[in-house]
């Protein structure tokens, strides 16, 4: 299993890895050169584009059971490791509290000088979320979708399974969380197929 794909930015580069989750990892790029790598899974091709990006500052960890391979990466690499940080003073983000969930803990990062918005688990591309649209909100949260996320404009949006959304993303993102009800029935026509795809 290797990288699906790789997708550049403004604000640096995601890797896509080939599996039926599509995960995806980030690596966005500071005004100093300094690399802030998103839940990482680990690729000897994404890492080769990272160390050519800029210089790796930290990893930072945006969901509770999102372990990937951060804090391996983050070990190898001798750079910290922020696990659901509560706030991030020496980057360009700023830090929203998703969900606290006793069994589902979650932040997004909001970068407003890119217009760049980043969510691990609770909206995505991957087509078990988007559910043939442009992202949608994760199968769980459908009845209750995340409202720390209204309101939000982004110019490009990047999930942690599926690609990076880099048009008309704000009204993605807002489709997505106005349909989440009315689409549970799709999604549950389309969970068999996606469980065969998992086996």
């Amino acid at each position: 299993m290797g990288v699906h794909a790789f997708q550049e930015h403004v604000g640096g580069l995601s890797w896509v890895m080939d599996d039926s989750m599509r995960r995806t990892s980030h690596a966005l790029l500071d005004d100093g050169g300094g690399v802030w790598l998103i839940d990482p899974v680990e690729d000897p091709a994404a890492m080769e584009r990272v160390q050519a990006l800029g210089t790796p500052v930290a990893v930072l960890q945006l969901l509770d059971r999102h372990n990937r391979d951060c804090s391996a990466l983050a070990d190898r690499l001798a750079i910290p490791l922020h696990r659901l940080p509560r706030s991030l003073p020496q980057s360009p983000f700023e830090v929203i509290s998703v969900i606290q969930w006793r069994r589902w803990r979650e932040i997004a990062l909001y970068w407003r000088e890119r217009d760049l918005l980043v969510v691990a688990e609770a909206v995505g591309t991957a087509p078990l979320f988007a559910l043939g649209g442009a992202v949608g909100v994760h199968p769980v949260l459908r009845v209750a979708p995340p409202r720390a996320l209204e309101g939000l404009t982004p110019l490009v949006l990047l999930v942690g399974h599926g690609p990076a959304l880099q048009s008309d993303a704000a009204e993605g993102l807002r489709v997505a969380l106005e349909r989440s009800r009315s689409d549970i029935p799709r999604l549950l026509l389309s969970l068999p197929a996606a469980i065969r795809q998992r086996l």
